[in-house]
């Protein structure tokens, strides 16, 4: 459990390490509404910017974006509304992932822009 948990530690900093570095303004990390948990809140080119860190350390059972299902998108649209009100922000929204895969010696990071799109709760059932 605990390598688990250092793995998604270890993918959460490269992840901010790389967003830094190509202009998003990072304004939160590991914040949580509820039930969930938004790895990275940030801002760029005028957007909000929602990540999901997914860190993997092969393949073999799919790429880490693929575990990203229905519910846990749900939870995210959930909280950017959250966020949103509790900031009084007057941002679009998009949800970004940052899938990792990485063995120890070798990084693959795949950036994934508007990874999904927002919906209605109650709309989707």
């Amino acid at each position: 459990m605990a390598k688990h948990i250092d793995l998604g530690r270890q993918g959460e900093s490269l992840a901010l390490k790389y967003l830094q570095e190509n202009g998003f303004t990072i304004l939160e990390q590991n914040w949580r509404h509820l039930k969930a948990e938004v790895d990275l809140i940030t801002v760029s080119d005028g957007m909000l910017v929602l990540v999901e860190v997914k860190t993997r350390t092969n393949d073999y059972f799919g790429m880490p974006e693929e575990s990203i299902n229905r519910n846990k998108q749900r939870m995210m649209c959930d909280a950017a509304n959250a966020y949103i009100e509790l900031k009084e922000l007057k941002y679009e929204v998009r949800f970004d992932v940052i899938s990792i895969i990485s063995d120890g010696k070798e990084v693959r990071l795949n950036h994934i822009k508007d990874a999904f799109y927002p919906f209605s709760s109650e709309l989707d059932g």
